[in-house]
């Protein structure tokens, strides 16, 4: 998929929503960038093309926020996550085959990621509200 060149949070939202018509259900996407980079806004983009009616918010404190749409979406951040213990105690593996599972700083549990994920590469530009945003393995 070539890179799609998002102007504002609103047009990030409105790729992802359309993005998410794509998936079957029991996706894990694997979202990588910088604090700010609107991975949180690309995954309210999802939640609102998956028929979400909550407000979807960073899981930052919670770890993993639930949401009830057309199929269940479960959205993780892995920041303080650092070992296959703290994986298990948050119970992420029970996850997996039930619903499309968002990850914020996956990359720090890639090790524990199979190679069929979806990966979302969101990168900042010069321009403040510029993000390039690259999707792999879809």
């Amino acid at each position: 998929m070539e890179d799609f060149i998002s102007h504002s949070v609103e047009e990030t939202e409105e790729f992802a929503e359309e993005f998410s018509k794509s998936l079957n259900g029991t996706e894990i996407i694997a979202m990588y960038g910088d604090l700010g980079a609107g991975k949180t806004s690309f995954t309210r983009g999802l939640a609102k093309g998956l028929d979400v009616e909550d407000n979807v918010t960073s899981p930052t404190f919670a770890i993993v926020n639930e949401y009830t749409g057309s199929v269940p979406l479960y959205h993780f951040d892995m920041y303080r996550i650092e070992s296959w213990n703290d994986l298990y105690s948050i119970g992420f593996f029970d996850y997996i085959g039930n619903g499309v599972i968002v990850i914020e700083w996956s990359e720090n549990i890639e090790g524990a990621l199979d190679d069929d994920v979806i990966k979302v590469f969101i990168e900042k530009t010069d321009n403040e509200n510029e993000r390039i945003i690259r999707i792999e393995g879809v």
